[in-house]
């Protein structure tokens, strides 16, 4: 479910820079597969005798700093080798050095393309009263590789009801809920970087939350808990 982008570690590798336009700075970019959607942000550094170096952000997944193993730039051509996720891609810079349009390859093959700059700051939401469901939900996923564990921690804010997912047995935490919907007893929480989302009914007595996990085409029944 939530494998990808990383392990942090250090820059160690440089590679020849060609003449024209520098590259040196910071791109963005949002890496889709299927439903899924995450958000990349490569950081491109040039030395005094015009190596490059490079790290790796993968905003959603709260990976900074994945190192770039080696940068290759030549006649237009960037290459990245990121061995940290085994991972590499192959672009295009334009002329004006402003985009640079590829393929991004881990385990299979998608189109990435990264324009100058970064992302907006992660907005602040303000604090507000509590909602009858504010807190942490635990349920667990019977998935044809083995049981999974899924906590959903909901807050309720100024701006309405946020959340973020934990996948323990993955080591996965932290995780965007990118919408959350509630209709009466109905709740349904999307997130796009695992191109996930949970929809299930509210008890009466507000102690669990039967329902259905979707992701990549298929569909498990989940039930949720109250956490004390």
């Amino acid at each position: 479910m939530y494998k990808g982008l990383m392990i942090a570690a250090l820059v160690v590798c440089m590679a020849p820079m060609a003449s024209g336009k520098s590259i040196a700075g910071d791109w963005r970019g949002t890496l889709k597969a299927g439903e899924a959607e995450l958000r990349l942000v490569l950081h491109i550094t040039e030395g005094g005798d015009g190596s490059l170096k490079a790290t790796l952000d993968s905003i959603d997944q709260n990976a900074m700093g994945i190192p770039v193993t080696t940068v290759t730039f030549k006649d237009s051509k960037l290459s990245l080798d990121v061995e940290a996720v085994h991972g590499t891609y192959e672009g295009t810079v334009n002329a004006d050095a402003t985009e640079i349009t590829g393929t991004w390859t881990q385990v299979q093959s998608l189109p990435l393309e990264f324009k100058r700059g970064t992302f907006p700051a992660k907005a602040e939401h303000k604090p507000a009263k509590p909602s009858d469901i504010d807190g942490a939900w635990a349920g667990t996923l019977d998935t044809p590789a083995g049981k999974l564990r899924v906590v959903f921690h909901i807050t309720n804010t100024a701006d309405g009801l946020t959340a973020t997912m934990d996948s323990p047995d993955q080591g996965a935490f932290g995780i965007p809920v990118t919408s959350v919907t509630r209709t009466g007893s109905s709740l349904k929480l999307e997130s796009k970087p695992i191109g996930g989302a949970f929809e299930g009914k509210i008890s009466g007595d507000l102690a669990t939350i039967d329902g259905t996990w979707t992701q990549g085409g298929g569909s498990l029944p989940l039930a949720l808990k109250r956490e004390k």
